[in-house]
């Protein structure tokens, strides 16, 4: 026994033992040789997660949303045009952020559970020259997956810079930076990355550097400015001591660990792991008559699901239900919808064995509260679905 509650929501995840043990060591200065190798070789193992061998990684201390902000505010000046492909909370946090540059933002919007046409991404862009366009690639309130490459293939036909938020799929769906020509891909360490909160993470193309290089005006953003950050990164991964501000030591040693045992694995493989749970996982939410957020299955996201609570049924009771069976799922994030739908993350070291105990304690609540299922049809939708390697 865990002796705790099995932790299933869409970040902070369940974290490998490995990484928490790595965490937990003595801290050592930010300026030791062994730490410099840590940090130099995290970024070097970036670049093969990212698959963007010519980018240039950063790792700052922070969330996801100062990756977000680290993009905007070094590729943005006042007065330029940005373009934000939405299809939720998320895409509409990157308006704000852009309009906090001075960006003269549009916004596209999918209709709830849809994601936005490339017909209509093009037909905007042919309206004027953007700066910059940003794709929610996994929009964490709604569950929905946007594929980037088209995008960016649009955005590179239009000169346009190509922004992927990554933080709830990198390490979790298929990205291709470089291959895709994506420009920048940032995420956040909570997630399917699978180390504890605190660390902002991107990879910037080479032409989203050069951009950069030629601003006419200064960044307005102290903290987030790739100029004080880009001699640390070059320094640590030159295996040389350097300093801005002083990083979360252990946190960069879990990271190492985490990307060392994501290499091991093998990206592809692991998001094959990532696609055969999520299927199978859809198969029994299905099967205990719940609809998810996400219309079709080849928009659904394989790192996390978001479903409607059945009518009828109180979603704080179904919540409370969930914790008292030591599974702790999350509660929905639009705020139109708040209390409509609930979420459950699967990503990172998640395993069958995880997903059979949520489904379980799933049934278990929806039958307490009197949702109309029979007993055992989530378990029996997910084992007949999902592919077990054998050992």
């Amino acid at each position: 026994m865990k002796g705790r509650k099995l932790l299933m929501i869409p970040g902070p995840i369940e974290f490998d033992p490995d990484v928490l043990q790595a965490l937990g060591t003595a801290t050592t200065s930010h300026v030791d040789p062994n730490f410099i190798e840590v940090f130099g070789k995290s970024l070097e193992l970036m670049r093969e997660v990212w698959k963007s061998p010519k980018g240039q990684p950063f790792i700052v201390a922070g969330t996801g949303t100062l990756a977000m902000d680290m993009a905007a505010a070094n590729l943005i000046e006042q007065g330029d045009s940005v373009l934000v492909i939405s299809t939720g909370y998320f895409g509409k946090r990157f308006r704000d952020i852009a309009d906090c540059y001075g960006a003269k933002t549009t916004f596209l919007e999918a209709p709830l559970g849809e994601v936005v046409s490339l017909e209509a991404i093009e037909n905007e862009l042919k309206t004027k020259q953007y700066k910059a366009l940003t794709i929610t690639h996994v929009d964490t309130s709604t569950g929905i997956m946007v594929d980037p490459k088209p995008i960016a293939k649009l955005a590179q036909k239009y000169n346009t810079l190509s922004i992927l938020d990554g933080v709830c799929s990198v390490a979790g769906e298929e990205i291709n930076q470089d291959e895709w020509g994506l420009d920048v891909v940032v995420t956040g360490s909570q997630k399917a990355i699978g180390v504890p909160p605190g660390l902002a993470l991107l990879v910037a193309s080479q032409k989203a550097m050069e951009v950069w290089g030629n601003r006419k005006t200064p960044v307005f953003n102290y903290y987030a400015d790739w100029k004080n950050w880009l001699p640390i990164m070059r320094a640590y991964e030159e295996r040389k001591p350097s300093y801005f501000g002083t990083p979360p030591v252990n946190l960069i040693v879990a990271l190492e660990t985490s990307l060392k045992i994501i290499c091991k694995e093998g990206v592809s493989e692991r998001l094959k792991r990532h696609q055969n749970l999520a299927r199978a996982f859809r198969a029994g939410i299905t099967s205990l008559h719940l609809e998810t957020i996400p219309k079709s299955n080849n928009i659904a996201a394989n790192t996390l699901t978001a479903a409607y609570y059945p009518k009828g049924i109180d979603g704080s009771a179904l919540l409370t239900k969930m914790s008292n069976n030591d599974v702790i799922i999350a509660g929905g994030l639009l705020p139109e919808l708040k209390t409509s739908y609930f979420r459950i993350g699967h990503m990172g070291s998640v395993s069958s064995s995880d997903l059979i105990t949520v489904l379980g304690a799933l049934e278990s609540a929806l039958f307490e509260l009197g949702h109309p299922i029979e007993s055992g049809n989530g378990l029996r939708a997910f084992q007949n679905t999902v592919i077990f390697k054998e050992t």
